[in-house]
């Protein structure tokens, strides 16, 4: 047996001195047992707690309005050159001309430069057009320094006042009578001279673009379902540098500031729309709005909403599409999700009750005691057919109040509910009063400034099944 025990005593010592450097206090271990700690408190809280989804409420509308792609048709003409030559452009593109306004001029060589002699009155206009023009130009927007430039020889031209020649002879130089085609300009008829060109005027009033589409000659009576197909659509650029025949189109003139656009409807917008005889349209590209005659009309197959405008042409002549919004959701306020919404219970409290008392002279109720009555300060939610909402925790049932008036007595009993949501803007749940301006199956629209209310920016919380009131969230 002694020799078993001294064999045991060796591997005792080899344990015993294994778990004293396993167990030896030093820095690694006491951070180490701080960390294991920690985590495992942190993993408690983290089972333990409430979880729950925020929400900002934000200040909006119920739903995004629709939007869609129109396509813009208005009084149009494409007008050709009676003569052939060099062109040089003077009117800007999208510029509205008045009658006989200079448009472009043409000569029989290349332009050459002129001297032009401005007064000061007329200087200080071009300077005030460039500085105009500089403070609002946008790198983005590069391409419009040439339509400044045109725009500018323009102004220059009918500043210095160039020679009006009448002819008596109404045929071209290329022996074509230039009456004979409406579409053409009027250069021969009354010719203005500059050097070695000839400039042409417009025959009435209007916007110019340089361009064309073949949409041009399309009305409300000949439009069809193929025009939508923006797929097959081409626009024509008709400046040129290179010189230009006789008879060939130079530009297109707008003549007419009523336009209208057409949008294609499902049925469902259809609904929505047929009760409307007015309508406010955003266009998306520049975010800018005007109202609009709306009517429906039926184009082939299809039906299609038809808006009708009296002005505001100047800013969309050169696009044929147009992606534009129907203001149909008019309704704004604070949005917040239905599954946020809760109801609490209040007890109802004749208003006549109500008085003012305490140090700050808070409004409250008088309760009656076995010596006397008592004030005691009470929130009041919300003021509905003569009756206070107040908070249940201010008093218990059955308790008396005195009417600090008639000295007449009320036993709170009756209760109301209120809707509302959990603000957790504070850390905790706590009750805020809403009321509902308009609905869908996901949200809802509350008014602002309601007193015990929402505010913009506020967080609540999203579903408030997930909370209880009080319950501190963080």
């Amino acid at each position: 047996m002694a020799g078993n025990d001294k064999k045991k005593a060796p591997v005792l010592a080899v344990v015993l001195d294994t778990l004293k450097k396993i167990f030896t206090l030093n820095i690694g271990t006491i951070l180490f047992g701080i960390l294991f700690i920690y985590m495992v408190i942190s993993m408690f809280m983290y089972l333990t707690a409430n979880h729950f989804t925020s929400y900002q409420v934000l200040n909006g509308p119920l739903s995004r309005n629709e939007t869609y792609t129109g396509l813009a048709i208005h009084e149009e003409t494409v007008v050709s050159s009676s003569i052939g030559g060099y062109i040089n452009y003077y009117a800007r593109e999208g510029t509205k001309l008045n009658a006989s306004g200079i448009v472009y001029g043409i000569s029989s060589q290349p332009l050459q430069t002129s001297d032009i002699k401005l007064d000061a009155e007329d200087l200080a206009k071009v300077r005030q057009q460039m500085s105009s023009y500089s403070y609002g130009f946008r790198p983005s927007n590069f391409n419009s320094v040439y339509s400044f430039k045109s725009e500018l020889e323009g102004n220059i031209l009918q500043y210095a006042g160039v020679n009006d020649t009448t002819s008596s002879d109404s045929t071209t130089d290329s022996g074509e009578d230039s009456s004979s085609d409406s579409n053409s300009d009027n250069t021969a008829a009354s010719a203005l001279t500059l050097g070695n060109q000839t400039l042409c005027r417009t025959a009435e009033d209007g916007i110019i673009l340089y361009s064309k589409d073949g949409y041009e000659d399309i009305t409300a009576d000949t439009i069809s379902q193929k025009d939508f197909d923006q797929n097959s659509y081409h626009k024509e650029d008709l400046k040129t540098r290179d010189a230009i025949q006789a008879g060939n189109d130079v530009y297109t003139i707008i003549t007419d500031e009523r336009w209208s656009i057409y949008i294609p409807l499902s049925a469902k917008q259809i609904t929505q729309l047929n009760d409307r005889q007015y309508i406010r349209v955003k266009f998306l590209k520049d975010g800018l709005s005007q109202i609009g005659q709306l009517s429906i009309v039926e184009i082939g197959n299809g039906k299609y909403g038809k808006i009708d405008f009296n002005n505001g042409l100047t800013r969309y002549a050169s696009d044929r599409f147009l992606d534009i919004e129907l203001v149909t959701n008019t309704q704004t306020g604070l949005k917040i999700p239905i599954s946020s919404i809760i109801t609490k219970e209040f007890y109802l409290v004749p208003d006549s009750y109500q008085t003012k008392g305490g140090d700050d002279r808070s409004a409250g109720f008088l309760v009656k005691t076995k010596s006397g009555t008592e004030f005691v300060s009470a929130t009041v939610y919300e003021e509905k057919n003569g009756n206070f909402y107040v908070e249940k925790s201010a008093f218990e049932k059955g308790t008396v109040l005195v009417n600090p008036d008639t000295d007449d007595t009320y036993v709170i009993k009756d209760t109301g509910n209120l809707e509302g949501v959990y603000c957790i803007n504070e850390g905790y749940a706590r009750f805020r009063r809403i009321s509902i301006i308009d609905q869908n199956e996901e949200y809802c629209i509350v008014e602002k400034g309601t007193a015990y209310g929402l505010s913009q920016y506020d967080h609540i919380v999203y579903d408030a099944s997930d909370v209880n009131e009080e319950d501190i969230l963080y």
